[in-house]
């Protein structure tokens, strides 16, 4: 049975909420589905009183909805933050939160149920690894008769910033500062003065096109995406440049960060639309070589990566190098894959759909 349909089957409720800088959508899931019509409520932002009091007040109209008691609260929440705590720190999008807000255990002491609190990286990895991709792509490597199975995956966000969230052998990776998996600010490998994230988001994107065209518009990267596409006048030539190094210098973190994991690579957010022309530079990075001084080279990575939204490509990584080897002495065979390998793929089930996902199951695992 794939954890997707354990999931499916509970019957327990998590209240769930939607927190924007604007707005905050408050909702509750049961076998990994929404059971209400879900409440909106101002975020307040700038007045903690008011912001508060929103949060518990949506928190208590999805209760009084709900045909039993939830087990728990989980949700996404900006950062930076004390996540284990529940203590969401100074956020440049919440000024009232400046100096320290303890949110879950508030929320804790008003409904008398464990909060959890993550952010929204750690949680689309965590709903990728156990309910979208990963069990995917382990059904089909099963059922091509590969031996191989995968336990651990570094899931991306690309879009306002550059989020990411690691899960290893099912358990997601948080880290001792509540900092596990945040590579947006690794050394930009194009200007190392600088986090990577400032090549690696929307604004980089609307950056790098400006500087290419010459063009002082203010397009939007869905804009430059259909200039690439040629659906709208302008530079193709820069549109497309513009995602190529955002793939470039995305590839050359996530290079880092799945030597440390050693799985597969999901990417989500908005940007993950334009995946087309991401991805060739993204996957040319993983692939890149490097050497040692005596002027060997070898690649970068000891596993190759796979464009898994290309067909052609999957069926390569699922068939991998699967032999058999006799046992010395003996004339027994064992199955053997020498070829290591990682692949990169988009979410199937969407980014939003994921990070609630991973709020659900989180709650459900670490209740």
């Amino acid at each position: 049975m794939s954890s997707h349909t354990i999931y499916r089957n509970d019957k327990r409720i998590v209240m769930t909420l939607d927190a924007g800088g604007t707005n905050f959508v408050f909702s509750a899931m049961r076998g990994g589905e929404e059971i209400v019509l879900p409440v909106s409520l101002p975020a307040n932002a700038a007045d903690k009183d008011a912001c508060l009091y929103n949060l518990k007040e949506g928190f208590h109209r999805i209760r009084k909805s709900l045909p039993e008691p939830p087990l728990a609260i989980s949700f996404a929440f900006p950062g930076p933050a004390d996540y284990p705590a529940g203590i969401i720190g100074n956020l440049p999008n919440f000024p009232s939160f400046r100096g320290g807000v303890a949110l879950g255990p508030y929320l804790q002491e008003i409904f008398g149920i464990p909060v959890f609190i993550n952010n929204d990286g750690n949680l689309f990895a965590y709903g990728e690894a156990l309910t979208g991709v990963l069990p995917a792509i382990n059904r089909r490597l099963r059922e091509a008769g590969s031996v191989k199975q995968y336990k651990n995956l570094l899931g991306v966000t690309l879009g306002t910033g550059f989020g990411c969230g690691a899960v290893v052998d099912g358990n997601l990776l948080r880290g001792d500062n509540a900092a596990g998996g945040d590579i947006w600010c690794f050394r930009n490998k194009k200007y190392p003065q600088y986090i990577v994230e400032e090549s690696v988001s929307i604004r980089a994107v609307k950056r790098v096109y400006r500087e290419l065209s010459g063009d002082t518009g203010e397009q939007t990267p869905e804009d430059i995406y259909h200039i690439a596409e040629g659906n709208l006048p302008g530079d193709k030539e820069a549109a497309v440049a513009s995602f190529a190094e955002l793939g470039e210098i995305a590839g050359d973190a996530i290079a880092s960060a799945v030597t440390l994991i050693d799985g597969i690579v999901v990417v989500g957010g908005g940007l993950a639309n334009a995946s087309k022309y991401i991805f060739p530079a993204l996957l040319k990075e993983l692939n890149s070589p490097s050497g040692m001084m005596d002027g060997s080279r070898f690649p970068r990575l000891q596993m190759k990566a796979f464009n898994l939204d290309d067909e052609e490509q999957f069926a390569e990584f699922t068939k991998g190098s699967a032999t058999q080897i006799t046992i010395p002495e003996t004339t027994r065979q064992i199955n053997y894959d020498p070829c290591k390998r990682t692949g990169v793929i988009t979410s199937r089930q969407g980014t939003s759909r994921s990070i609630a996902m991973g709020a659900y199951v989180f709650a459900l695992n670490y209740i």
